[in-house]
């Protein structure tokens, strides 16, 4: 695929979990950067007309025989190249340098000493702390490299070939524990690629009309109107672009939380005064998600039966030939892996979950953006802060926040103890710091005691999480004082419940949702 930025860097990828950060990163920069497999080919590569490459991290070690290796004409490119930790790795192994196991693995935080000028360390004090990940070292540089820093462990911890402009570092500048890392990476795009910063949410928005207008020509597109933050922006940004040849279609699947479906209906209606038609289908879905316990069919299941009713909805309308959706990156990353050898963490309903042979072609506009990012083109696009600042709810709802069988008496319980969850959250104050508050329900039953009576009720579990871009999120520690509030109101309002848990897990090694 190519883009219409001047501009931009492609990452190629060897597994690192901190890929999606370098691409983040870049784009702070208001510089465009996508992330393509290692094994991207040599013309793909060259279509794409990158101002600069950057070899990501990964796992593997580059002195084994199976070792992810790129197309070794991309050092023939003359363009400039960073390889981070694994990536500076694979140069020095491709470009003719030693790696060897060191005697001591480096993980965690290290001060990094610069042994020489360099255009990337430019500007940067003489001593940083940086974040190292490895268990290889170099040897031996490549010919034209020479070292340009070093840590305690390792001699060549930065280096370069200042007239290839290729450029290594053996930590990682994209997290926050290197904190001069922002500056190494913008000595990178903006001083040792010429990169300009041109990629804003403006061109974005401009890009993105012509491209959808581009597509669609005379046709006519059904926009899948969840009323999050991500189907909500992608419905005003499409409807700038072609008007009321776009028709939202709101579905009541029976597991929107409570008063969902009335509000979303009102907001696009009498605000936006966008065509929503708004579709009574619990009873479908509920039908078909009877007895299903297993999280990867009430996903495919789910996302099956809202294609069938947008395909009903397309035939009422007459010609229809788009669907549009708010799918974003971090959706497609954990649904399709493109990375060879790493796991499907999970399918999205929006995403793995669509049927194989759908009539309908997809016009997803958000398809390589991270939330935030959809936030502030929600901001170019005058939306208000109510819509923009939402917490994040799954396209499956609260399907995938009741662990085993759905059913209407479950779906009750979970609406009434989720809305005293948001209720509360807001009431101290926390709801925007907050990136999801939610309520799950479990599938078990414990003893309790209400009234001098022996109770057999349902546990509810507490999740608030924070993150940038739901790629990685940490638990929040609510106040004591705000939990106990929470879980009494729940154990006093809602029948049927007696027990209330918190959870206390980060992703990873847990997911956000608890399906």
């Amino acid at each position: 695929m190519t883009t219409p930025y001047k501009d931009k860097i492609l990452i190629l990828d060897f597994g690192s979990q901190y890929s999606q950060l370098i691409a983040r990163r870049i784009r702070e920069l208001s510089v465009y950067s996508e992330i393509r497999p290692f094994s991207e080919t040599l013309e793909a590569i060259r279509a794409f007309e990158p101002s600069g490459l950057v070899l990501s991290g990964g796992p593997a070690s580059v002195i084994d025989a199976d070792a992810p290796l790129p197309h070794p004409e991309i050092f023939d490119l003359g363009i400039p190249i960073l390889g981070i930790c694994y990536g500076m790795q694979l140069m020095t192994h491709m470009l003719g340098g030693e790696v060897a196991p060191s005697a001591k693995r480096e993980y965690g935080a290290a001060v990094l000493t610069r042994t020489a000028e360099s255009e990337l360390l430019a500007g940067l004090e003489k001593n940083l702390r940086v974040w190292m990940s490895h268990g290889d070292r170099i040897n031996k540089t490549p010919e034209g490299f020479a070292p340009i820093a070093a840590t305690d462990n390792s001699p060549v911890a930065a280096m370069a070939d200042g007239s290839r402009r290729f450029y290594a570092l053996q930590f990682h500048p994209e997290v926050v524990h290197t904190p001069e890392g922002v500056e190494i990476l913008k000595n990178f795009v903006y001083s040792v690629c010429g990169c300009s910063p041109s990629w804003t949410m403006h061109s974005f928005v401009e890009q993105s009309v012509s491209e959808i207008r581009g597509r669609v020509g005379e046709g006519r597109v059904l926009c899948a109107l969840s009323g999050g933050v991500d189907s909500s922006v992608a419905a005003v940004l499409i409807h700038r672009a072609i008007g009321d040849r776009l028709t939202c279609i709101y579905v009541d699947n029976g597991l929107m939380r409570l008063g969902e479906s009335e509000k979303v209906v009102r907001t696009f209606r009498d605000q936006f005064h966008i065509d929503l038609k708004a579709v009574e289908a619990s009873e479908q879905f509920l039908s078909r998600l009877s007895g299903v316990t297993d999280p990867e069919e009430k996903r495919k299941i789910i996302g099956n039966e809202f294609i069938k009713i947008f395909e009903a909805e397309a035939t009422q309308l007459g010609q229809v030939d788009f669907l549009a959706q708010g799918t974003l990156y971090p959706d497609v990353i954990e649904s399709i892996s493109f990375k060879g050898p790493s796991a499907t963490i999970k399918s999205h309903h929006n995403v793995g979950g669509l049927p194989e042979r759908m009539k309908l072609k997809l016009v997803e506009p958000f398809r390589e953006l991270f939330k935030d990012e959809v936030r502030l083109v929600g901001r170019e696009l005058g939306i208000p802060e109510e819509v923009l600042y939402r917490q994040p709810f799954p396209g499956p709802g609260l399907g995938i926040r009741i662990l085993g069988e759905i059913t209407r008496e479950r779906l009750a319980v979970l609406r009434e103890a989720d809305a005293i969850v948001i209720e509360e959250i807001k009431a101290a104050g926390l709801y925007r710091q907050i990136w999801q508050s939610f309520a799950v329900l479990l599938p078990i039953r414990t003893v309790g005691v209400m009234g001098d009576e022996r109770t057999y009720d349902h546990v509810v579990a507490l999740r608030a999480v924070n993150s940038r871009d739901g790629m990685t999120a940490d638990w929040v520690q609510l106040p004591f004082e705000l939990l106990a509030r929470i879980s009494n109101r729940i154990i006093n309002e809602v029948k049927g419940v007696n027990r209330v848990t918190y959870d206390i897990s980060s992703k990873p090694p847990s997911t956000i949702e608890w399906e």
